[in-house]
């Protein structure tokens, strides 16, 4: 029996301990048929086999994202982008250019704004958006995610005045001196206004597909998608029956829709449900996440949390009994904490079967690094933070800012990672998110060693999905799922790491991308 596929003449870095480097590996129908030197691979190539040559380029496991917003990034193409803007007076100038492109009365949405870096070190508010836009409902979300804001005319549009806007209680914002609205939204009510209009179902399949191949010219096999509705539910699986899934997809069912998914789980090679999304608290940048302790540069602010100890509690048990994977959005030691002594109360025995698992982490203490251990909790890291949340010192005091992003500590101390960019929030490019975890200049004790890092973008990602038997090294019987790069992030210096291009990408032993195409 001869392969369909063959690449020899390469530096293949397995992730399988027992023969971690490989020269050649040999591929029949979607699987790994053999993997060894090159010489010793070139007796399965015959007639039909479709041979490449490397030239000594480096091969890995397909990469896996273990939390992205997918189909939202799908539709990032059509918003305008503030990641980069310095001032109100930019977001205003953007937005005035899209206003004359825009049809009056037809939603403009934005993102990627910090206002951290904006020279008036505020929230752009609403009557900022109302000077150039006064026409058009408009909405800009902070590049976290967790606070947006609306124009009056989103607000009209929304049906949100002084009067609803009473039972929404602290996640709108006010003017301190008037009480009116200013159009700021917080944590579950972006969603309110993000949510309008409704995509149809074509349009949440083609945001998909976009995302789906960019992710593959980045060397992604398979994502873990982050979905808001129930609607990108239904797109997702009228994908993979068309077959129109061109990577492998992890699928994230939002907390409120648990009931309504509770006995449609999937398990197919390019789509599985089964793992529910919940949120404990905010995000750092907006100070929403939870803390134990005010804010450094806010003292009278501590973040907030979604749930009720007993609340929570009670989410995750049902989720658990519903047969899901629960993945809790952690940020604030105060929300890991409550979600910790929850899972704690559900006991171990039932949090290890199900691999429960917590996003982000992003402040940690020891003690609750040990608790996580000891349960046996997963931990999914978005090493890029280091470098986009410059202000964090500012945020948390350097005490804290010690135990923000505690990778090393946690790899350590046995917590299982996996390596992640919560794309749109960070660039989707994996390597990015190896390159930050291995010369991060805060707090260096926490770096991550490089193959450290590959590993929680490979295996590590694999075995978050259930999937470490299938695929995430590159074994004999494993899946054909492959990125080969320009250069050995083994070899180069740490900071060149950024650097390295993929140059192909391989699904299920077809190639999905090629830089030579």
């Amino acid at each position: 029996m001869k392969a369909d596929l063959v690449l020899v003449n390469g530096e293949f870095i397995t992730m399988n301990s027992s023969a971690p480097f490989a020269q050649a590996v040999a591929v029949k129908k979607d699987k790994i048929m053999a993997v060894g030197s090159t010489s010793k691979i070139r007796r399965w190539i015959g007639k039909e086999t479709k041979t490449v040559n490397l030239g000594g380029k480096t091969v890995v496991p397909g990469f896996t994202d273990s939390h992205a917003h997918i189909i939202w990034l799908g539709f990032q193409s059509s918003e305008l982008d503030f990641r980069n803007v310095s001032s109100i007076e930019s977001i205003q100038q953007q937005l005035k250019e899209k206003v004359k492109a825009t049809e009056k009365g037809k939603w403009i949405f934005g993102r990627g704004w910090d206002q951290d870096l904006l020279k008036e070190k505020r929230y752009p508010i609403r009557s900022d958006l109302d000077k150039v836009a006064p026409d058009n409902p408009v909405f800009i979300v902070r590049v976290c995610g967790h606070i947006g804001v609306a124009n009056s005319k989103a607000l009209e549009v929304a049906g949100i005045d002084e009067k609803t806007a009473k039972s929404l209680g602290d996640y709108v914002g006010r003017d301190s001196k008037t009480g009116e609205l200013n159009g700021l939204f917080k944590e579950k009510t972006v969603d309110l206004i993000r949510g309008i209009p409704k995509p149809s179902r074509r349009e949440l399949q083609k945001a998909c597909k976009v995302a789906l191949s960019e992710a593959a010219k980045l060397g992604l096999t398979t994502v873990t998608c982050i979905t808001d509705s129930p609607g990108e539910i239904y797109a997702l699986e009228k994908l993979a029956e068309k077959g129109q899934l061109s990577l492998r997809v992890y699928a994230m069912v939002p907390i409120d829709s648990l009931r309504k998914f509770k006995n449609k789980k999937v398990d197919a090679p390019y789509l599985k449900i089964k793992c529910v999304k919940m949120f404990a608290d905010g995000s750092l940048g907006a100070r929403t996440a939870a803390l134990m302790e005010p804010y450094a540069d806010e003292p009278s602010e501590k973040g907030m949390l979604y749930y009720a100890p007993e609340q929570q509690r009670q989410l995750i048990e049902e989720a658990d009994s519903s047969g899901f994977q629960i993945a809790v959005h952690v940020i604030g030691d105060k929300a890991a904490e409550q979600t910790v002594q929850a899972f704690e109360d559900l006991g171990k025995e039932r949090v290890t079967k199900r691999r429960h698992r917590l996003e982000h982490v992003s402040v940690l203490n020891p003690n609750l690094i040990k608790r996580i251990k000891s349960l046996g909790l997963l931990a999914t890291i978005q090493p890029h933070f280091v470098v986009s949340d410059f202000w964090v010192v500012n945020r948390l005091g350097s005490e804290r800012a010690r135990w923000t992003y505690a990778f090393k500590s946690l790899v350590d101390n046995g917590v299982p990672v996996a390596g992640s960019s919560d794309a749109p929030v960070e660039q989707l490019n994996p390597l990015l998110g190896v390159w930050a975890a291995v010369t991060r200049e805060r707090s260096p004790e926490e770096r991550l060693s490089v193959m450290e890092a590959l590993r929680a973008y490979t295996i590590g990602g694999a075995y978050f999905s259930f999937e470490e038997k299938v695929r995430g090294s590159i074994e004999v019987g494993k899946y054909a799922d492959l990125a080969v790069l320009s250069h050995n992030p083994l070899n180069v210096e740490p900071d060149k790491i950024k650097d390295i291009k993929v140059v192909m990408t391989i699904v299920g032993g077809k190639v999905v991308y090629s830089a030579c195409d």
